[in-house]
């Protein structure tokens, strides 16, 4: 019986990633296609690839922000073909993500039905928008903060124990699928998230609940 909901944070509880970068490419005049093949590679490396990376790196706080942003900027290119200012370019990347609201009530909802939640999120050293969490989880799983990131299956096993339930006890839910992957090999049940309304649908199916919808 599924009694514990484990959750990512951006593009999940917010607008997609996409969006959000799309909206920074076309703020910060951002060379779009020399941008996804680097991130392609970054990326690749992070979640298949072997050895460390800076993203590795990064989502354990192992790496600041800043040096990153360095790091980063120095790979990117703007459409007038010099690299973009590197202070502040995490946060003009994620600043187009916003909140959805549908997934928020759902997780107010689950959790008066006595479900547990637990937000388990790789941060970038990004801010949280952490001003309602106390309704909302039972436990804060965020990678940088602990030295652990998704998919290590340790960052799991934290997080059930915070909770205090087993993976078979738990569904977890990701934007990305090297993640569920992972806590599946730990007994969870996975819901991809592609957007709210089947990720909720797909949880009333495991919780054998009926859950508020927005109008």
């Amino acid at each position: 019986m599924v009694t514990g909901v484990l959750i990512d944070w951006g593009g999940v509880l917010t607008t997609s990633l996409t969006d959000a970068i799309a909206k920074w490419i076309e703020a910060d005049r951002i060379d779009g296609e020399h941008y996804r093949h680097v991130m392609r590679e970054m990326v690749d490396h992070a979640y298949n690839g072997d050895g460390e990376s800076t993203i590795h790196a990064l989502e354990r706080g192992e790496l600041d922000g800043a040096s990153f942003e360095r790091d980063l900027a120095a790979r990117l290119l703007t459409r007038d073909g010099v690299p973009p200012v590197a202070e502040g370019l995490l946060a003009r990347m994620f600043a187009g993500f916003e909140r959805v609201e549908a997934m928020y009530d759902m997780l107010r909802d689950v959790r008066e039905h006595g479900v547990k939640t637990c937000l388990v999120s790789n941060s970038w050293s990004n801010e949280y928008p952490r001003h309602d969490w106390d309704g909302l989880f039972d436990a804060v799983v965020i990678s940088g903060e602990i030295g652990m990131r998704k998919p290590e299956p340790r960052i799991f096993h934290y997080a059930l124990g915070q909770v205090g339930l087993t993976g078979a006890e738990c569904v977890f839910i990701d934007d990305i699928e090297a993640n569920i992957v992972a806590a599946r090999g730990l007994g969870m049940t996975g819901i991809h998230h592609r957007d709210a309304d089947t990720t909720i649908s797909e949880l009333e199916s495991l919780l054998r609940l009926t859950l508020r919808r927005a109008s």
